[in-house]
């Protein structure tokens, strides 16, 4: 019998990580060299020999980035689809630029990244597995602060998880998401720092915490390997309950 443990596995293979500089990006880089993957990092603040700095709202840097990585890596195995900015603004305050500034890296880099990695994918004949970073603020509308272009922006990519899942299933290629809740990174200081709003938070999930970037590598590790051979289309909510209620 096969051991179950070895599906999580991903010796061999090639991962891109965007957004992996810090925070939840580079917990899953991390955990990804772990279990045996060569792994490049795009993102702006990207340094050393994996690190790529790509704006992933850049159609030019995005194509160049990963024909870099499958001309010194020969494959592309995995892309985790994490880099993601929030502009906290009333909507009426909020200027087209702003909005602009979120939709680019939240929207049209999950878009660019993914079609730059399926490209090479379905080149290859082998698959692949692509997972998205949504938001449980996609699949909710917040109401703790105004959020507008970041809800939005999370909300496309659960639908473009599903529709580009639907698309690629029968080339091998498998498209997944994450929706984490409110995790501790440089993106939630704001929040976290705010002993009333973290409160709040608290109190509005059923688990009485928010999360650490740890608490959602096993999801995207599920996600990225074998064992999930038979999910595709789903976006797996990571939030202590908050989406249950």
């Amino acid at each position: 019998m096969t051991d179950p443990l070895s599906e999580f596995r991903l010796d061999g293979e090639v991962a891109v990580v965007t957004g992996g500089a810090a925070g939840l990006g580079l917990a899953v880089a991390d955990a990804f060299r772990g279990v045996g993957a060569r792994v490049a990092i795009f993102d702006p603040a990207a340094s050393g020999d994996d690190g790529y700095p790509v704006d992933v709202s850049d159609e030019v840097q995005v194509k160049a980035a990963f024909e870099q990585v499958v001309q010194r890596y020969g494959r592309l195995d995995v892309l985790f689809n994490n880099a993601g900015i929030a502009i906290r603004k009333s909507t009426s305050d909020l200027s087209v630029d702003e909005w602009n500034r979120v939709v680019g890296v939240n929207m049209t880099g999950v878009f660019l990244c993914a079609r730059e990695a399926a490209r090479h994918m379905l080149a290859a004949g082998r698959g692949g597995r692509i997972v998205n970073t949504a938001s449980i603020m996609g699949l909710s509308g917040g109401g703790l602060y105004p959020n507008i272009s970041y809800q939005a922006t999370k909300g496309a990519v659960v639908n473009m998880t599903r529709a580009l899942a639907v698309e690629w299933a029968k080339q091998g290629i498998r498209v997944n998401a994450i929706a984490p809740t409110w995790i501790r990174t440089a993106l939630t200081k704001p929040i976290t720092e705010s002993t009333d709003l973290l409160r709040r938070i608290e109190a509005l999930t059923p688990m009485g915490r928010i999360g650490e970037p740890n608490d959602i590598v096993g999801a995207v590790l599920f996600l990225s390997t074998r064992a999930s051979a038979l999910v595709t289309g789903h976006t797996l909510a990571v939030d202590g309950g908050f989406l249950a209620q």
